[in-house]
């Protein structure tokens, strides 16, 4: 999830969320009186709270003795939009949905897709990625799958010699 903050009269910064810290994810959960799941769900409601503090803890990186109550943003300066992975999650789900009902077609799906270009921080990729899947899925190819983890487990690897007894 990335935060955009267009200050007054300023240009447009981003701020993905992605890359914060464990120690850092804490210390917005402390500091906006949330546990992080609820800020995580607090990103994608674009609530203030929650996109404050991710931007306030990133800000500091660079400004180390920024304070919370320094950093005050309006209330319309802040709004969250989706990466290219959270973009593509929610495109292929949308696609995938097609091998459970046969009667949606691509175009359906493409309209139902209509609003996840304004709500992408790449608006561009999130209709070039729209385009890729009803292409796909068009041709009778549809979303490629994601990598499963191997299920079986690892050679067991040993320096000890092995010796026979008889």
């Amino acid at each position: 999830m990335i935060v955009v903050y267009k200050p007054a009269g300023g240009e447009p910064e981003q701020y993905d969320a992605k890359t914060l810290l464990a120690s850092e994810a804490s210390i917005v959960a402390r500091t906006v009186d949330m546990k992080w799941p609820e800020v995580k769900a607090g990103l994608a409601d674009e609530d203030l709270d929650a996109m404050r503090g991710v931007v306030w803890v990133l800000k500091k990186r660079h400004a180390p003795t920024l304070r919370f109550g320094e950093y005050d943003p309006g209330v319309d300066e802040m709004v969250t939009r989706y990466d290219k992975d959270e973009v593509e999650a929610w495109v292929d789900g949308a696609f995938s949905l097609q091998a459970a009902d046969p009667d949606l077609t691509p175009e359906r799906i493409v309209q139902a897709l209509a609003d996840v270009p304004d709500a992408a921080a790449d608006p561009e990729h999130a209709k070039a990625y729209i385009e890729k899947c009803r292409a796909e899925a068009e041709a009778g190819k549809g979303p490629e799958p994601e990598p499963q983890p191997e299920t079986s487990a690892p050679e067991r690897k040993t320096s000890a010699k092995r010796t026979l007894q008889t």
